[in-house]
């Protein structure tokens, strides 16, 4: 199981209300009684942040403002003496503004070697005075054009924000650094790392306008593959790293051909982070992401909540139904074959009700008050954790038998060390309206999911866990719970 770890919204070492790497390794008890195999951490490089630190100023140094190299090397230290591996982001689809090529690039103008490692281009003329439109027509992810004109009057392309220049892969010296960045971290006894935008970096030659029904220009162009298969070659040399792409391309088939055996280990499906709770839906998306993975070989890899798509709890309706039917979700992507990505705070149920809403508040560890232990300071860089967090904290949970951490710690508990989970199929089996049921491979554990308005009865066998208490023996609306056969539950001595 990955651990997502907002570095920025974690814990906070120096009471500056920033997150850091120091904070991360105070808590890293919590890590192990969680019981998680690795840890992916968001961006710790140097940067202006004015992309959350996804616009990348210097590639191969931490931010002051998170730590030192030297702080790094002891938390991948520690991490390792505990038995949980390290990932890290990398963003190579652009740069910061701030970087120093794309400082040079705007210093030494039009047609300049310093400017072909980004994509500056000529404007396309109105005709009316002089005037310029950008040199096509495409969008930024962030919305308006995704062209910004430089002081001398070029445009440089960036696919999200002006702050974040896209990189030309097309030029030798950016792949050529991006591998010595590979492996300055890789060296530091990294384990991996997760390539965010993966589905970017390539582009269309002659960057051609988008057209109506047409393939967006702008993403999954068939030389991205050739990138990853750079990636894969060098983490090939360095035994047991794997590499986890961010991957947002709509096609099914399109997907699948990033997990190839010379490309991506694994691939970040947020399919059901966008899936109502309706069984039949869930069991739909489930369906389709195992098709998806096994038509290549390869694992699907659960990543249903995150920044990008929100809480759980919160997409769920947020307050107590929602955190209801997040934990039983949660049993289920934790029943499924295949790796799972838990975003920090799931564990806790936490929702988006944060001021922001976007799921990036600072983790609640203690106390009866904001900011719950995050920060000795009086101020925090990310949104404040609202009161209402305030029977949710770490603290407050261990102590209860009931909680959702105490949901968590068990599943992830089962889930690591029972025989019922061996298997890498699942079987699915007939249930109620508004319910599923589905056996797990060899191993025979069977998942059960309620998302009608009513109890119904359970499969036969012995009840592992629920995500709500029974109700006269039967599976409460709104829950799910793990079951094993009389022979299942022989085999793990119980």
């Amino acid at each position: 199981m990955f651990y997502r770890v907002h570095l920025r919204s974690f814990a906070d070492s120096d009471g500056d209300g920033v997150g850091d790497l120091e904070g991360l390794r105070t808590r890293l008890g919590y890590l192990e009684l969680l019981g998680v195999d690795a840890v992916s951490l968001t961006p710790f490089y140097l940067s202006p942040t004015a992309a959350g630190g996804y616009d990348i100023a210097g590639h191969r140094a931490v931010d002051p403002v998170l730590g030192n190299l030297e702080t790094f090397d002891e938390l991948v230290a520690d991490l390792h003496r505990a038995g949980i591996r390290v990932v890290l982001d990398l963003v190579p689809n652009h740069t910061s503004d701030r970087h120093a090529w794309f400082t040079a690039a705007l210093a030494a103008g039009a047609g300049s070697r310093e400017r072909e490692r980004y994509h500056f281009r000529d404007g396309r003329d109105t005709g009316e005075g002089g005037a310029q439109l950008p040199p096509n027509n495409w969008v930024s992810v962030t919305g308006g054009p995704a062209w910004t004109r430089a002081p001398d009057g070029q445009w440089y392309l960036h696919l999200f924000g002006p702050g974040q220049p896209d990189l030309n892969w097309a030029d030798p010296e950016v792949q050529a650094d991006f591998e010595r960045t590979l492996r300055f971290w890789l060296d530091r006894r990294v384990d991996g790392f997760r390539i965010g935008a993966a589905h970017g970096m390539a582009k269309p030659a002659g960057l051609p306008d988008a057209e109506p029904g047409a393939p967006d220009p702008r993403f999954d162009n068939d030389g991205v593959h050739h990138i990853h298969q750079m990636i894969r070659k060098v983490l090939d040399e360095y035994p047991d790293t794997v590499a986890i792409g961010e991957i947002r391309a709509l096609d099914e088939r399109r997907f699948a051909r990033y997990l190839r055996s010379d490309e991506l280990h694994l691939g970040l499906d947020a399919r059901l982070g966008h899936t109502r709770f309706d069984a039949d839906a869930v069991q739909t998306a489930i369906g389709r992401s195992l098709a998806v993975a096994a038509s290549v070989g390869a694992p699907v890899t659960w990543a249903p909540a995150g920044h990008a798509v929100g809480r759980l709890a919160g997409r769920y309706g947020g307050g107590a139904a929602g955190r209801d039917r997040a934990r039983a979700m949660a049993l289920v992507h934790l029943a499924l074959p295949g790796a799972t990505w838990l975003y920090y705070g799931e564990e806790l149920g936490l929702d988006d009700s944060a001021p922001g809403g976007d799921g990036n508040a600072p983790m609640p560890w203690e106390g009866t008050a904001p900011p719950f232990g995050f920060t000795t300071g009086t101020a925090t860089s990310v949104p404040v954790a609202p009161r209402e967090w305030t029977p949710l904290t770490v603290e407050a949970q261990l102590e209860r038998a009931d909680s959702t951490l105490s949901l968590y710690r068990a599943a992830l508990e089962l889930r690591r060390g029972h025989p019922a989970f061996a298997g890498d199929d699942i079987e699915w089996y007939g249930a109620p309206p508004g319910c599923f049921a589905f056996r797990r491979g060899s191993g025979g554990l069977v998942c059960a999911l309620n998302t009608s308005a009513a109890p119904v009865p359970l499969p036969p066998g012995e009840v592992l866990l629920s995500s709500a208490p029974l109700v006269d023996g039967r599976l409460a609306a709104g829950a799910a719970a793990w079951i094993v056969s009389g022979r299942s539950a022989a085999a793990s001595g119980r």
